[in-house]
């Protein structure tokens, strides 16, 4: 396996980094786009219906950054940023379009695609502090357990990357909107489910990291990574 350092990563070509990618940045988006504001009850249980869902951006992201490492899955961040940054943006452009005279379909429209600035800022702000806090636990805990024990990383990760997330995003979206009481039951909720998830999928996480590990020859360790969410550098 290839423990090489961030200069010597940048030039390597990988098979399936670009799929792995992809399949992040539409589970985001998915997510994000159509399970935000509903609110369900399932077995006595109040939580977003996203829940469901949006746990899996954290799984491909923690695979990406143990495999590829730090600085491939932070320009990942950044590709799911720019995403939802332009899903906001056609949804508002295409609900503040004049409709033609006789289309019926308008007020459909506002309400599925016509998300307030608030929950657009709370999705930004809480998805990049999350994925970035997931990401850098992560990078850390596998230098400190010598890249044994994947579980312990992948689920302490989810456990901080994903309590910033749900810190972020119920206040900023919906408090206000929202009774307290049922944003903060929502926020635990949710919060727990999500954890519950990554621990449920840990198999799965190991079966993909193992075959990546494998068809890549990469086992990446951040020994002098560039923390820094903003650099771009690999």
């Amino acid at each position: 396996m290839n423990q090489s350092k961030p200069r010597a990563q940048s030039r390597r070509q990988y098979r399936y980094y670009d799929l792995v990618m992809a399949s992040f940045v539409t589970i985001l988006l998915c997510s994000n786009l159509i399970g935000t504001s509903k609110v369900i009850t399932i077995f006595g249980f109040t939580c977003g219906a996203g829940v469901f869902f949006f746990p899996l951006s954290y799984v491909f992201g923690d695979i990406l950054t143990e495999v590829y490492g730090y600085a491939r899955s932070r320009k990942v961040v950044w590709a799911g940023f720019s995403a939802l940054a332009f899903a906001s943006f056609m949804s508002w452009f295409v609900v503040a379009a004049p409709p033609a005279k006789d289309w019926p379909f308008q007020s459909a429209y506002e309400t599925v695609y016509g998300q307030t600035w608030r929950i657009v800022v709370a999705s930004f702000v809480a998805f990049f502090a999350g994925e970035f806090t997931n990401s850098y636990v992560l990078a850390k805990m596998k230098l400190w357990t010598q890249g044994k024990m994947l579980w312990t990383r992948t689920i302490g990760s989810t456990i901080a990357g994903e309590a910033v997330d749900s810190l972020i995003f119920y206040p900023v979206a919906f408090l206000g909107t929202w009774q307290h009481h049922l944003v903060v039951q929502v926020m635990v909720t949710n919060y727990l489910l999500k954890v519950l998830w990554e621990v449920v999928m840990t198999p799965v996480t190991y079966k993909i990291v193992s075959f990546l590990k494998k068809a890549e020859s990469e086992d990446y360790f951040d020994w002098e990574t560039n923390f820094n969410p903003f650099s771009l550098d690999t």
